[in-house]
């Protein structure tokens, strides 16, 4: 079953995945179930009418958090005279509640037998990736007079699925069945209750407390009203932009959820199906796309990986200490370390960026208060970059995979086994070292030194900062320079030999300010041309690298997220148009997509496809996908705080027409003029 025939239901880590007509029949390897704390609570849902199964109409996504289904009994064939109607109405929130309504539309009474066949194989979502599903524990079910209890245990490990029902249901271990008569035009009608149970010591939950656990239809249509109507308003004569905005918005509420570890506290999972979890890079980068609009999530995320800093060297977690985590499991996998996510920090760029977002934070919103809190942990970042992180004792990042078995080869974004190459295709030795992350060190660095002068009162140590950080970018522009391209080397291997590769990596080098300003315009060019540029989006690597691939996961597919800090980073260094060229890309792109952006799709010419095509397995929702338009938006109006000001450069010539940003939180809001105001782009004017 590919993406396109599951319809998805969603509120923070707790998720269900299903067929058109509401039914589940999971395999180990289909990521469809009910989901929740990386565990699957419901492997088999399956609705029958006297032993029949149901055939589709249509589904209605009402919200994110909940959809209906309108049946008729029968297979799909060329004519179906049905006289039953069934609607499946579900929602998600912690819990799973689905409503059954059966209308008899016949003139005569009918005696119905109506049953759910239920079960769970609490597969680890690990193991559903994997597509092996390999059981240690034992699992049970149990048919109570008023419930089916579905379990599984294994030690301490316990998780447990409870179905309850308001009608006179009969249970057994395998599901549970009503006998029905409705008399003509008579319907009849049930609620169901699912509930998901993550048993701790002393058969308590350990969500118990949680803002997801249990939510409540009306409560969670109240949160995402009170989340949208706290977001600025966004109009434009390009109906496009409004609608992916608005997308964008409801989204982020989608994957917002509360990690065990500090309960209460809400940041964006990463994205559905696989990453429905705490992601370091991810959290901080969408954190960063989205601040000026949502700027909770900045503060929460930050909160929350500084309280889950390293402290210690663990090989098999890729801990050291001051390092950020890069992913946080709570599955059974986790739970008895045969992997290490638990947390696991096999990810070299989520340390500085945990600095370069606080600097951030702290100019959009002047929290203070928040920047002194983390000094601590924001040093211990730092220390990370300089003694921990030079492998090889030349002053850059360099990682490389201590846990053998179940760590991962690259410990960039582009994280897939083969994504970093040399220009003949072949794959470098460890440690590796990627440009991205020098120019992510180069900005925290930066940034920190203004926060140590400004906050810290340690005048000296901002010194310090600076002076590494301008001798970091005299190295790098010396050492990562591919003379016969005229562009930067995607890395570096362990004996200083450029991995001489055009990507998309050398746009977050303008983003971080690393770049020397004479190369700067080589940069853009590249960015924007044929190679790179499809026409929707830059690709991950250019055509013609002997590893280009317009489907390969990171080879040539789009990502939108890259995309929104390159067009950042042109906007910079001054390049408007570049820049603009690749937000309409974008832009246009999401219109395919309903305004939802996937985590990637396809890098085929543009003039190849009048679509963007699919990317097979692309997570959607995706976190930073989501953000990806408020980023551009940002870029778009040219939006950059100031000393308690915002500054205003619309001179950036976009096809968009005119956009208008009003009800302005946080430092926006000082600014009155440009809070009732709008920009006109079309005419590059402010009205």
């Amino acid at each position: 079953m590919g993406a396109t025939d599951t319809i998805r239901i969603l509120d923070g880590n707790t998720f269900v995945v299903s067929e058109d007509t509401g039914d589940i029949e999971a395999t180990p390897s289909e990521p469809t179930g009910l989901f929740s704390l990386d565990t699957r609570f419901l492997s088999k849902w399956v609705l029958t009418v006297n032993g029949e199964r149901l055939n589709a109409l249509s589904y209605d996504d009402l919200q994110y958090y909940e959809a209906r289904f309108f049946l008729v009994p029968g297979m799909a064939t060329h004519y179906i005279d049905a006289k039953l109607s069934i609607i499946r109405e579900r929602a998600v929130g912690g819990s799973f509640r689905e409503t059954l309504t059966i209308l008899n539309h016949d003139e005569k009474p009918v005696d119905l037998e109506i049953r759910m066949d239920a079960g769970s194989d609490f597969a680890d979502l690990f193991e559903v990736k994997d597509e092996v599903l390999n059981k240690k524990g034992e699992s049970y079910a149990e048919a109570e007079p008023d419930r089916l209890r579905l379990g599984y245990r294994r030690g301490n490990f316990r998780r447990e699925t409870v179905v309850t029902s308001s009608g006179r249901a009969r249970y057994d271990r395998d599901g549970f069945a009503y006998t029905v008569h409705l008399e003509p035009n008579e319907q009849w009608n049930t609620a169901i209750e699912v509930q998901t149970h993550a048993v701790g010591p002393g058969g308590r939950d350990l969500r118990m407390g949680l803002r997801a656990h249990g939510t409540e239809r009306l409560a969670l249509q109240h949160d995402l009203e009170e989340w949208i109507a706290k977001a600025p308003r966004v109009n434009s004569e390009h109906g496009r932009v409004s609608h992916t905005y608005r997308r964008s918005l409801i989204d982020l509420a989608a994957l917002r959820f509360s990690p065990i570890s500090l309960g209460g506290q809400a940041l964006p999972a990463a994205g559905l199906p696989w990453f429905m979890t705490m992601f370091g890079r991810d959290s901080i980068l969408t954190s960063l796309q989205v601040l000026p609009f949502a700027p909770d999530l900045s503060k929460t995320t930050l909160r929350i990986l500084g309280a889950l800093q390293g402290t210690r060297f663990d090989d098999f977690r890729d801990e050291d200490p001051g390092r950020i985590l890069h992913e946080m499991r709570y599955g059974e996998t986790a739970a008895f370390e045969e992997q290490p996510h638990s947390p696991y920090y096999g990810s070299v760029d989520a340390t500085p960026l945990f600095v370069v977002l606080l600097d951030e934070y702290e100019k959009w919103t002047g929290d203070v208060a928040l920047v002194k809190e983390l000094e601590r942990e924001c040093r211990a970042a730092l220390k990370w970059v300089d003694d921990y992180a030079d492998l090889a004792g030349n002053g850059y990042i360099w990682y490389e995979r201590r846990n053998s078995d179940t760590g991962l080869e690259n410990q960039c974004w582009k994280d897939s086994w083969d994504s970093i190459s040399y220009r003949d295709g072949t794959l470098p030795p460890f440690p590796r070292a990627t440009c991205e992350v020098q120019g992510y060190a180069y900005d925290a660095k930066m940034r920190a030194a203004r926060l140590a002068r400004e906050f810290w009162g340690d005048p000296a140590y901002a010194d310090k900062l600076e002076r590494e950080a301008a001798e970091l970018r005299r190295r790098f522009n010396r050492d990562w320079w591919v003379a016969d391209g005229e562009y930067y080397a995607l890395g570096l291997d362990p004996t200083g030999r450029q991995m001489d590769v055009l990507s998309s990596n050398i746009g977050h080098l303008l983003w971080s300010g690393i770049v020397d300003d004479e190369r700067a315009a080589k940069i853009a060019e590249h960015l924007v041309g044929p190679r790179l540029f499809s026409g929707w989006g830059v690709r991950t690597l250019a055509e013609g690298e002997v590893r280009y691939n317009p489907i390969g996961y990171h080879n040539g597919t789009i990502w939108p997220f890259d995309n929104s800090f390159i067009a950042w980073g042109l906007r910079r260094y001054g390049f408007a148009e570049e820049a603009a060229t690749i937000a309409n890309g974008i832009l246009d792109a999401a219109t395919y997509f309903d305004g939802r952006l996937p985590e990637a799709f396809g890098g085929y010419p543009r003039e190849l496809t009048k679509f963007p095509v699919e990317y097979p397995t692309a997570c959607s929702p995706q976190a930073w996908s989501t953000g990806t338009p408020l980023l551009l938006i940002r870029t778009m109006l040219g939006l950059e705080p100031h000393e308690g000001h915002l500054a205003v450069d619309p001179r950036l010539p976009i096809g968009m027409g005119r956009i208008e940003v009003l009800d302005i939180p946080g430092r926006w809001g000082r600014v009155d003029a440009f809070a009732r105001g709008r920009l006109d782009l079309h005419n590059l004017a402010q009205t």
